[in-house]
C-alpha cells in the first residue's frame, strides 16, 4: 500500500511471442526472462499483489514457481497479437476488485529497478496524476525527422527548427517498463495516456524492451558482465 491505496502489479505475458519464441519464459543467465520483473516487484515498497496474466500453462507455471500469483487465466480473445495491450489491464482489474492502482510490468523490460518501479508510484500519488509512465529520452530529435512520400519526396514532421540542435527541447518516448494508473481512470478512459499523466525518465541503461534474439543476447551479456563484475 502507499498511503491508503492498494496496489495491483500486473505482468501480461501471453504465450504468442513471434520475434522470440518462447521470450518470456526464456533462460538469460539462469533464469527465465519473466523472474526479473517477478523479483523487482517483489521488492517494492508499495505493491501488494503480483499477478500474472497469461494464456499459456508453461508461462503460468514458470511464473508462479517465481512467485507471482495466477487467479485466473487470460481468455483466448484477450491474447491475439492484434490485441490491444491495455485490454487484458482492464480484464485482470474487472477479475480482481478492491484495488486503487495497478502497475503494469512487462517481461521485456527485465533491467527496470525496483527504484523505477517505487518512482512511478509515488509521482501518481504524490502529483494525484491518473497515470505516471516510464519514458527515455530520444536518440534524434523529432525536429529532424520526415516522412517519405511514394515518389521519395520528404516532408518534415514538425515545423522546421532553425535552433541549434544542441538548443533543441528534449523529446522522451514510451520505454515500456513501467504503467502505474489510478483504476478508476483507466476503467473510464481505456487508456494509459488519457488524462493528467505524468511521465518518469529512465536512462537508456535500464530501457532495453527484449524484442529479438539479438536483444537476448545483449541482456545475457549485461548481466553475466554486471555479475562478474561484482
Amino acid at each position: 500500500m502507499i498511503g491508503e491505496a492498494k496496489v495491483l502489479a500486473l505482468i501480461p505475458a501471453r504465450g504468442g511471442s513471434k520475434g522470440v519464441p518462447r521470450k518470456n519464459i526464456v533462460d538469460v543467465a539462469g533464469k527465465p526472462l519473466i523472474a526479473y520483473t517477478i523479483d523487482a516487484a517483489a521488492r517494492s515498497k508499495y505493491i501488494d499483489r503480483i499477478v500474472i496474466s497469461t494464456d499459456d500453462r508453461d508461462i503460468l507455471d514458470v511464473a508462479v514457481a517465481c512467485g507471482a500469483e495466477a487467479p485466473f487465466v487470460r481468455p483466448a480473445e484477450l491474447a491475439r497479437d492484434d490485441t490491444p495491450g491495455v485490454a487484458p489491464v482492464l480484464h485482470a482489474v474487472q477479475e480482481l476488485p478492491g484495488y486503487d492502482y495497478v502497475v503494469l510490468l512487462q517481461p521485456t523490460s527485465p533491467l527496470r529497478s525496483v527504484e523505477d518501479i517505487d518512482r512511478c508510484i509515488e509521482l501518481a500519488v504524490e502529483r494525484q496524476a491518473d497515470h505516471c509512465v516510464s519514458v527515455v529520452e530520444t536518440d534524434k530529435s523529432p525536429f529532424w525527422m520526415y516522412a517519405l512520400s511514394d515518389q521519395g519526396g520528404m516532408t518534415p514532421l514538425l515545423e522546421p527548427s532553425d535552433v541549434p540542435r544542441q538548443k533543441l527541447p528534449k523529446t522522451y518516448v514510451l520505454n515500456g517498463a513501467v504503467y502505474v494508473s489510478r483504476i478508476e481512470t483507466l476503467v473510464r478512459l481505456g487508456s494509459f495516456l488519457k488524462g493528467k499523466v505524468f511521465g518518469y525518465a529512465m536512462p537508456k541503461s535500464r530501457s532495453l524492451d527484449i524484442d529479438t534474439p539479438e536483444d537476448v543476447e545483449y541482456l545475457h551479456w549485461t548481466l553475466t558482465r554486471t555479475t562478474a563484475d561484482s
